[in-house]
């Protein structure tokens, strides 16, 4: 039922996105026809509407993960650096929650770690909507951040670095065995942003699979038990990206493909010093109002993802 719901969605989409392309062209026509100036603008604008709406669509179609329609986990943790990369992690959880609110999806925390000073240490937080994760899995890496750093008194330039990980949540019908015995459950008072229970009882949890070192950990809801529950997705949610992941590198190796895991293997670099630049390593795309993408303007970057992981399958699968 829930594939049907998500393809009648589709065509409903389609069929709007024509409907105003109709609208348009009859707009244009009707203004040649009266030799009509004043119809400009509105058509202008009507335009706009539509090439907003066709590029959603556009994205949406490149998004044929098994997992890509789900909700989406991420988090974020400060690298080397401090303060200064902590403030950077709160600077990427603001731009990552303003994206969300763009899009109509709701966030909810379920971890968070205070910087000592200032900023965030880490935090795990939940992008609800249609989508969230195939959108977002192009997130996932290290993010650098280039600026002069308002903690330095002598107004130097620094290097930060923040890494995201990005895990769609599971519904129960993905079935993952986890032994009891190979878990060590804590349980632990919680000291996040917000949430009524906070400081008062023991109701966060964190849990380690000790066969592989995973650790989650969750803090926000209410009780024990539902930290727990939610724990336990997050768990699901890695173990599968590992054995997916474990998959992949065997085929690659088989390929002599040599993969390359490292910090400073960033994925996108933000730049506000000397000049002003944001820049994806590994699409070259690039967008010179950093101020905007700071404020949750990143469709474009996730666009040229997503466009070029589908321009490597269409030649593998050619060749």
């Amino acid at each position: 039922m829930q594939k049907i719901k998500s393809l009648k969605d589709r065509v409903e989409k389609y069929n709007k996105l024509y409907s105003q392309w109709e609208d348009l062209i009859t707009l244009c026509e009707l203004g040649i026809e009266e030799q009509d100036a004043s119809l400009i603008p509105e058509a202008e604008e009507a335009f706009k509407a539509f090439k907003k709406d066709f590029e959603e669509l556009k994205l949406e179609t490149l998004l044929t993960g098994p997992y890509d329609k789900n909700n989406a986990i991420l988090t974020l943790h400060a690298g080397a650096g401090g303060t200064e990369a902590q403030d950077w992690v709160q600077m990427l959880f603001r731009m990552y929650t303003r994206w969300a609110e763009k899009k109509g999806f709701k966030t909810r925390i379920l971890d968070f770690l205070d910087g000592e000073e200032a900023g965030i240490k880490s935090v795990t937080f939940e992008v609800v909507g249609e989508n969230a994760y195939g959108f977002l899995k192009s997130e996932k890496g290290v993010h650098r951040l280039v600026r002069i750093s308002p903690f330095d008194a002598s107004g130097r330039r620094h290097t930060s670095f923040a890494s995201l990980d990005v895990m769609p949540e599971l519904n129960d019908e993905i079935e993952i065995n986890i032994n009891p015995d190979d878990l060590r459950v804590d349980t632990y008072r919680s000291s996040g942003a917000g949430g009524q229970h906070i400081n008062k009882t023991e109701s966060a949890v964190r849990i380690t699979h000790i066969p592989t070192g995973i650790v989650v950990a969750c803090q926000n809801e209410r009780s024990q038990i539902q930290n727990r529950e939610t724990a336990m997705k997050m768990l699901k949610a890695k173990l599968l990206e590992l054995k997916e992941r474990e998959q992949k590198e065997k085929i690659e190796d088989l390929k002599g493909v040599q993969m390359e895991i490292a910090w400073g293997s960033q994925i996108r670099s933000y730049v506000f010093c000397p000049y002003t630049l944001v820049k994806d390593h590994r699409t070259n795309y690039e967008e010179i109002n950093v101020d905007s993408v700071m404020d949750g303007e990143l469709d474009r970057f996730i666009n040229a993802y997503l466009s070029s992981i589908s321009n490597v399958k269409n030649q593998n699968g050619q060749s």
